[in-house]
């Protein structure tokens, strides 16, 4: 082999070795086609992941949030047709319905244009990226972050606050951002923070640790809180499940063992009461199918 050679295959190997560095190249999901994406990462690159099988819930099988249900269709109506309208921050009990309310909307308004993205935590540093990536499109896009909280100094906090009203560029109208938070303020808050608040002729005002925390959840122009469910409306829940599953009424021994099923996980909310309605369902059609095969033998 002369020397020609052994350069090319070194060259070869080396264009290998720095080929497997990269990360692959990735595209971006076609947005005229999809109407829910997710924000992906791959290495240090960020790319539209379409959903190909969208969270078919409505918003009639949400029940007793009507409030909160007519004030996010409210604005989420104004939003899609092109006036104003505001970003969303909806907090409080866990399984009430927050984040399918959202999803439920975009059903709702998806033949009217509505597109949904879900950025997670650790993609809300990209957020500049992901306007810019869909600025001057014709659809109306829903910036959709679960479950948010944060530490202190954390990145995703303060791109969340430049684009929510921080940034020396407006924002383009066709993009607003709905947030879901089981924490009013987004952030942990210490007592001891509590401390540094003055008393100005008989007003508190916070000290400026907590007037930062507070700053993020300020931005958000629309606040919906969601409340834990009483008993009889955990049951009207389990009720409404069960019909969707084929069982036409809540039962005595039905009713008996949801509760204990919600004291079991320490919570009565929808999500509990579904998942309590697909176990009952579940063990009802189980048992009807064995019986079944009993009879025919």
């Amino acid at each position: 082999m002369n020397d020609s050679e052994l350069l090319f295959q070194r060259l070869d190997r080396l264009l290998t070795r720095i080929e497997n560095a990269f990360p692959a190249r990735t595209q971006h999901a076609d947005l005229g086609t999809h109407i829910a994406f997710r924000w992906r990462k791959h290495g240090n690159i960020g790319f539209l992941q379409a959903i190909n099988h969208p969270h078919t819930i409505t918003p009639n099988e949400l029940l007793n949030i009507e409030e909160q249900k007519q004030a996010l269709d409210r604005n989420t109506q104004q939003f899609v047709s092109g006036f104003p309208a505001n970003n969303v921050l909806l907090t409080g009990a866990r399984g009430t319905g927050k984040s399918s309310l959202i999803k439920a909307l975009l059903n709702r308004y998806a033949d009217q244009g509505l597109r949904m993205i879900e950025v997670d935590k650790q993609g809300l540093t990209d957020l500049p990226d992901i306007v810019e990536l869909i600025d001057q499109r014709p659809e109306r896009f829903i910036l959709y972050c679960d479950d948010l909280s944060f530490e202190a100094d954390e990145p995703g906090y303060k791109a969340l606050k430049v684009i929510l009203d921080g940034s020396i560029s407006t924002a383009s109208d066709n993009v607003l951002v709905y947030a879901t938070s089981n924490r009013r303020h987004l952030i942990s808050e210490f007592m001891h923070e509590n401390l540094a608040a003055r008393h100005v002729d008989g007003e508190i005002h916070p000290g400026e640790t907590t007037e930062e925390k507070i700053s993020l959840s300020e931005r958000f122009g629309l606040w919906l809180s969601f409340y834990p469910f009483d008993q009889e409306q955990y049951l009207e829940i389990v009720q409404h499940w069960l019909l969707q599953h084929g069982i036409s009424r809540l039962s005595g021994p039905a009713r008996q063992e949801a509760l204990r099923w919600a004291l079991a996980r320490g919570s009565r909310n929808g999500r509990v009461a579904r998942q309590f309605a697909r176990d009952w369902a579940g063990q009802h059609k189980l048992a009807k199918a064995e019986s079944a095969k009993v009879d025919k033998k």
